[in-house]
């Protein structure tokens, strides 16, 4: 009976795994995967839940300080009686009890401009961990075009191959027919050999992509990945972008902009912090306190008087105002204010840096796109002349007018330009993504809000 289960559940998982090989994952699909998987991400997360709390105690730090305090103490020899208040040899025990309560009035403003900071750093943390899933999410984009270039190299490749084999075929009739010398056949062969290492070739680097992609997702317990492609439609008209236009839009929501953004405003309120340790502060505390002896005897009975009794007459209650004017530390806190100056406009030039490298990149996606519409175009033509070429060549070389070397020179030439093509209009796709990225568009599937 076991024997029987353990072929079934063998079966099922045999099944199971052949299911999960064969599904069929969109761009979409890699992104929203790699995302919910990824392991630095969490750590992002982990960041973000600290700089939370951070803000949260910032809050609550507005609170009052409340503490209470009790002691069991024996004492012995010489020591003083708190029933007389003097001084003698005696044994006994004591139990002191307090509750002690403080706040801050005023503190230059310090907890204010903390809670100000913190709540800055807390959301600079959500834009950089949104940034991160970005920079996978376009990883991701990168692998997944990686597969579908290869793949198409591939299918160029056997569609080369097709043709070799047609025409070793054909060669090796007419040598059986006596219409072509052995010799020929040698060089058909050579052709076909080549255009099949090529194949093999491709579909290694087909197997690479995969797996490049299968890591950027961290899918794991797989070894391939069967991909849906995405349509790469390319428009005849000329790419036609203003940077100007994509960089305002830009830096109003790209995550890393607005997070050093942030970090430049949380500067602002740590100077004002420091600067806070300059002014005098006020408190405001109270408390009540009281004791419990076990000498305490009465002095009509001669008997203890009783812990409830002893701790209603020895209470004591007090309320009182603190104020604490910084005179000098040894210029430490005037030091903190002028490092924390240079921290501020460390911050303001990050994020100055963050803006023009924004803009560069920009700069660099139009103008590449553009040049990009211009070779796509150019490398469309080549290809249909190429195309032409080789045809014609394909029939010259049937008839016996040209020769093989000829006839490979005309489809390896064919080939190429097939290659030029790919490449060139998978490069203009990821650019015209990218650049959608910056105006705003949604191209990834990725919720905003944090």
């Amino acid at each position: 009976m076991n024997y029987k289960n353990n072929i079934l559940i063998f079966l099922f998982t045999l099944v199971m795994g052949i299911t999960y090989s064969q599904e069929v994952w969109s761009l979409d699909d890699c992104v929203d995967y790699a995302i919910h998987h990824n392991l630095q991400l969490k750590d992002f997360k982990y960041n973000q839940d600290a700089n939370q709390e951070s803000y949260k105690q910032s809050l609550r730090s507005l609170l009052p300080n409340i503490s209470a305090y009790s002691d069991y103490t024996k004492n012995f020899g010489r020591s003083e009686n708190p029933n007389t208040n003097a001084f003698e040899n005696t044994e006994f025990v004591s139990n002191n009890y307090s509750l002690n309560a403080e706040i801050d009035l005023f503190q230059g403003f310090q907890k204010v401009n903390t809670i100000k900071a913190t709540k800055f750093l807390y959301k600079a943390a959500n834009e950089e961990a949104l940034q991160q899933k970005y920079l996978l999410a376009f990883r991701v984009m990168s692998a997944f075009y990686d597969i579908q270039f290869m793949d198409g190299l591939l299918t160029i490749s056997k569609e080369q191959e097709e043709v070799s084999q047609k025409n070793y075929n054909l060669v090796k009739r007419q040598v059986e027919l006596g219409q072509k010398a052995k010799a020929d056949i040698y060089e058909a062969e050579a052709a076909l050999l080549a255009d099949q290492l090529l194949v093999t070739q491709n579909e290694n680097n087909v197997i690479a992509a995969k797996l490049a992609l299968i890591q950027e997702m961290n899918l794991e317990d797989a070894t391939t990945i069967s991909i849906l492609p995405s349509p790469v439609e390319i428009g005849e008209t000329v790419l036609q972008s203003n940077k100007d236009s994509i960089f305002n839009k830009a830096k109003s929501f790209v995550p890393i902009i607005k997070a050093q953004e942030l970090r430049a405003e949380a500067a602002k309120r740590q100077l004002a912090v420091a600067r806070g340790n300059l002014y005098p502060s006020l408190g405001l505390f109270a408390g009540y306190r009281s004791r419990f002896v076990d000498n305490g005897v009465d002095a009509d009975t001669g008997e203890l008087i009783p812990f409830n009794t002893q701790i209603k007459d020895n209470a004591a209650q007090f309320v009182g105002v603190s104020i604490n004017i910084p005179i000098s530390s040894g210029w430490s806190n005037r030091s903190r204010v002028k490092q924390q100056k240079v921290a501020m406009m460390r911050a303001e030039n990050n994020f100055d840096i963050q803006k023009q490298e924004m803009y560069q990149l920009i700069q660099q996606l139009v103008q590449e796109g553009s040049a990009l519409k211009t070779e796509y175009q150019q490398s469309s033509q080549k290809m249909k002349a190429q195309m032409l070429s080789f045809e014609i060549a394909q029939k010259r070389y049937e008839k016996g007018l040209i020769n093989a070397i000829e006839l490979n020179q005309s489809k390896n030439l064919f080939a190429n330009s097939q290659n030029e093509n790919l490449q060139v209009k998978l490069r203009l796709k990821v650019n015209e993504s990218t650049l959608d990225f910056y105006k705003g568009l949604p191209v990834f599937n990725i919720n905003r809000t944090q």
